[in-house]
């Protein structure tokens, strides 16, 4: 079991930046792929980035790559977003989420998650 909380959404200024961070329990935190996704209002949820194990794999969505960071700290249990020049269509619910997978790649497919966070809500303004 992963337990994941979410936390540093808010509001912020188009062009602004924000860093979210995810905080992990449970055990084995390094036998796990990380990921955000994100869901706008009547939208689905959608793929944003993710990280391997290691540290060595990251992926994007094309809408923020360039823009968006992701990193892990496995000795502190915590996934970062690093989010910059955001604009307003950045806005949504921002979810963490853990895939039990140790190999040099991620997957971008929500449904390949097992665990996840409640989400923290970021809004931009214009």
């Amino acid at each position: 079991q992963v337990q994941l909380v979410e936390s540093g959404g808010g509001l912020v200024q188009a062009g602004g930046s924000l860093r979210l961070s995810c905080a992990a329990s449970g055990r084995a935190f390094g036998n796990y792929a990380m990921g955000w996704f994100r869901q706008a209002p009547g939208k689905e949820r959608e793929f944003v980035t993710a990280i391997n194990w290691s540290g060595s794999v990251r992926d994007y969505s094309d809408s923020v790559k360039g823009r968006f960071t992701i990193s892990r700290d496995n000795a502190k249990n915590m996934v970062y977003l690093e989010m910059n020049s955001v604009n307003p269509e950045d806005t949504a619910v921002y979810y963490c989420a853990a895939d039990r997978l140790r190999v040099g790649r991620v997957h971008v497919k929500a449904s390949e998650y097992e665990y996840w966070g409640r989400g923290t809500q970021v809004t931009v303004s214009s």
